[in-house]
């Protein structure tokens, strides 16, 4: 089978995977986006967006999706609904294997992005959307009035606590310790908000509803009791892992897994790129992704043109 020479093979398709397609193709560089088996990332399960520009009303997160995937079909971008399952970054060309096939590129731009950490429990699937998320940033505005609770204890979990708090009537953050780990600054600033409260040393045993959330079952880690609280809405905030481990001896990763990127989107292999949440800890955010992901594409571009 004869091996096709691609001049940018796109890694992920999110925001930042599909707005690099978008920008490379449309510069007529042969691109492929191996675009994963559960392909669109983390918008695939927002219910809506009301945060990315241009959509006066929102947008739902799988519309919004598609219409980024048919964008970049549109300008001859390639696209394969499969998971990348190994890289060799050590050759010229790059080759990037997916499941028999091995697809080679002069250059390669990562964008799998991360995944929230999720407790693990059957109701998560059933009521993800609707009113379980993970970004109050993305989500916080749906809750204006409503009763909501954090699950967490670091950064993460009081930063969605601030968040909601602006929205929200109440905010109870469940934590299975009787302390934070989270920065002392982010502490003061939640104990001085009157709309939080805590909930300590308790675990998530269930969250409650059948079709929206109608509250969570608690267990206390010292008694071992059983308690139910009554909440419109769930956050899950206990962290996130990037979805890189395919690239490890391949490229630089921090010690989360984050790929190092220097210059902007550049990785520490030269002709590799990474944009989007394999990279950014920091925002997460629909919109910054796909603000990276047309960098990678440009930066992509002007790489293939000095090779």
């Amino acid at each position: 089978m004869r091996i096709r020479l691609y001049d940018v093979i796109i890694i992920g398709s999110g925001p930042a995977g599909l707005t690099a397609a978008i920008y490379a193709s449309r510069a007529k560089l042969r691109c492929l986006v191996v675009a994963g088996a559960m392909w669109g990332g983390q918008l695939m399960l927002a219910e809506k967006v009301e945060n990315f520009p241009g959509f006066n009303g929102g947008i739902f997160g799988p519309d919004l999706m598609n219409g980024m995937r048919k964008q970049a079909e549109h300008f001859g971008a390639e696209i394969i609904f499969d998971d990348a399952t190994s890289v060799d970054f050590s050759t010229r060309p790059f080759e990037v294997t997916v499941g028999s096939r091995v697809h080679k590129g002069k250059s390669i731009i990562i964008a799998t992005g991360a995944s929230a950490k999720w407790l693990g429990l059957e109701s998560e699937a059933r009521l993800r959307g609707r009113g379980l998320s993970v970004c109050a940033t993305c989500d916080a505005a749906f809750f204006k009035n409503k009763r909501v609770a954090v699950v967490g204890g670091g950064d993460t979990a009081l930063e969605e606590s601030l968040v909601l708090s602006k929205f929200a009537s109440e905010v109870k953050v469940i934590h299975r310790r009787n302390k934070l780990r989270a920065s002392k600054i982010l502490q003061e600033r939640v104990f001085k908000d009157p709309k939080i409260e805590f909930i300590w040393n308790s675990t998530v045993q269930e969250i409650l509803g059948k079709e929206r959330v109608e509250g969570i079952r608690l267990r206390n880690v010292d008694s071992n009791e059983e308690s139910d609280l009554v909440c419109d809405g769930v956050f899950i905030a206990i962290g996130y892992k990037p979805n890189t481990e395919i690239f490890k001896g391949q490229i630089e990763l921090d010690q989360a897994g984050y790929a190092v990127a220097k210059d902007t989107t550049k990785t520490t292999v030269e002709g590799v790129f990474v944009a989007g949440d394999a990279q950014d800890h920091r925002y997460r955010q629909a919109v910054a992704a796909a603000g990276a992901g047309c960098k990678a594409a440009m930066d992509a571009g002007k790489y293939l043109e000095e090779a």
